[in-house]
């Protein structure tokens, strides 16, 4: 019944579905609940002056899906109450006065009912607090495919929103963020990335990846893999600003279209990482790439010593799959900018990215410049796979950890070649992607691939 009833998507649903259990997880539920509901319903007046100010607090500040009042609502304001009553619980006198006048919710027709008052007030309006599908001009979506859509925001603002499940990334949501900025060059001033949901993005569509795998379709795989790593590149060096707005899970292949974007502006509670080595791969959506290129931003020609410290800096996250666990600490691990924005309130995010790309069109936007960097090369792998074969020999990484981890190597330190000569981030992504279709053919990544499929977590073989 447990996994049943988390299993249930709508928050409200769900808590309805809890209240009514009568096995020991219902009960052992109502009986926090209920005292939980009783405290916010005394603490009205005293903490907080209304009990909209309460739900915020417990939605922003410790990620509820539903604050009291509204999880109260979800249940039922009247069977709560009668529940409540039957327990010989200690009902508060503004909630009994609430009863009296007939009122059947906290929230109803846009109103919410004041406690202190003992009436219901108009809710107060953010502005900025608009969901989605109420920024959109029109009833239809200027570009459509099976995994993505392509919205007008107003403003001269076009958005892309996924479609598919989880939003994973498919080569229909590749078409859509080739397709998009291509028309946003054409007929607008900026684009954003914001999508529905849970989470922003979980990564590519893996099931995929597993399929051609098994029947060996190196091409088809490599092509897709160019496919994300073109679009990434397209965005990048658009005409025109291009604004991601995670929020969740933004992982994988979910961040590699964050690190392509000319800024972002994510939700404070954003999870955000390159996970693919817990699968057996490596980022290969120009992931390894933009993040390297990111970390070396501004340093001057000659500065060795700094590159090297930077590179392993950037391996370390990689080969350790790295999750900040929020859009602060994704700014720490460099997933983000220092002047990347966050939204507080997930209510205004995709108002504020609208904001964002406005403002970098009006400042006048220029695309940046293709940059070339000199890597460690060789050098720089021998020093780093020294580290992997200690870790290795300590127990704290398997063997195959190891082939993965220097294969990463390579690439960040720009190949065999790396030292000779400045290398073109084309180099790289051409680097990122051999190494992905070469890791697809090892069985022990097939299996790791596999096994997350089927039982969600990572195996370490």
């Amino acid at each position: 019944t447990c996994k049943q009833i988390g299993s249930i998507e709508d928050p409200r649903e769900r808590v309805k579905k809890l209240f009514q259990d009568t096995g020991p997880a219902g009960t052992w539920a109502w009986k926090v609940t209920s005292r939980a509901l009783l405290y916010a319903a005394n603490m009205v007046g005293e903490i907080a002056d209304s009990i909209t100010a309460i739900d915020d607090a417990m939605r922003w500040g410790y990620n509820w899906e539903l604050g009291p009042f509204e999880s109260w609502d979800a249940m039922g304001f009247s069977a709560v109450l009668e529940r409540m009553e039957k327990d010989g619980l200690a009902i508060p006198e503004s909630v009994k006065k609430m009863k009296a006048a007939g009122a059947k919710a906290f929230y109803a027709d846009g109103k919410v009912f004041e406690l202190a008052k003992g009436e219901y007030v108009s809710l107060k309006k953010d502005p900025r607090a608009l969901p989605l599908p109420a920024l959109r001009k029109g009833n239809a979506p200027v570009l459509k495919n099976g995994g993505a859509e392509a919205w007008d925001l107003g403003d001269g603002v076009l958005s892309i929103t996924y479609t598919s499940k989880a939003n994973t990334i498919d080569p229909e949501v590749i078409s859509m963020l080739n397709d998009a900025t291509e028309l946003a060059e054409r007929e607008y001033r900026a684009l954003v990335i914001a999508n529905q949901g849970d989470h922003f993005s979980v990564g590519a569509n893996l099931f995929g990846v597993v399929v051609a795998a098994q029947q060996k379709q190196w091409d088809e795989l490599s092509k897709m893999v160019d496919a994300l790593q073109q679009a990434g590149q397209k965005m990048k060096y658009a005409k025109v600003p291009v604004v991601a707005a995670p929020f969740g899970m933004a992982v994988g292949g979910g961040l590699e279209v964050c690190l392509a974007a000319d800024a972002v502006q994510a939700a404070a509670e954003t999870y955000a990482g390159l996970v693919e080595v817990g699968v057996g791969l490596i980022p290969a959506g120009g992931g390894c790439t933009n993040l390297l290129w990111r970390a070396l931003e501004g340093i001057p020609e000659g500065a060795d010593v700094i590159v090297q410290s930077l590179v392993a800096a950037v391996f370390k996250n990689i080969a350790m799959a790295n999750v900040a666990t929020s859009a602060e600490m994704a700014k720490e691990l460099g997933y983000f900018r220092k002047t990347d924005g966050i939204s507080f309130d997930k209510a205004r995010l995709v108002t504020e990215a609208k904001a964002r790309a406005i403002g970098m069109a009006e400042a006048g936007y220029h695309p940046p410049m293709p940059k070339t960097y000199k890597l460690p090369g060789e050098s720089g792998v021998a020093t780093i796979s020294m580290l992997v074969d200690t870790l290795v020999q300590g127990g704290f990484a398997t063997e195959y950890d190891g082939v993965i981890a220097k294969k990463l190597a390579y690439i960040l330190c720009g190949g065999a070649g790396g030292a000779a000569a400045p290398v073109s981030e084309q180099q790289i992504l051409d680097l990122e992607r051999e190494a992905f279709i070469s890791l697809c053919g090892e069985q022990r990544t097939l299996d790791r691939m596999q096994h997350m499929l089927m039982n969600n977590k990572p195996l370490r073989n």
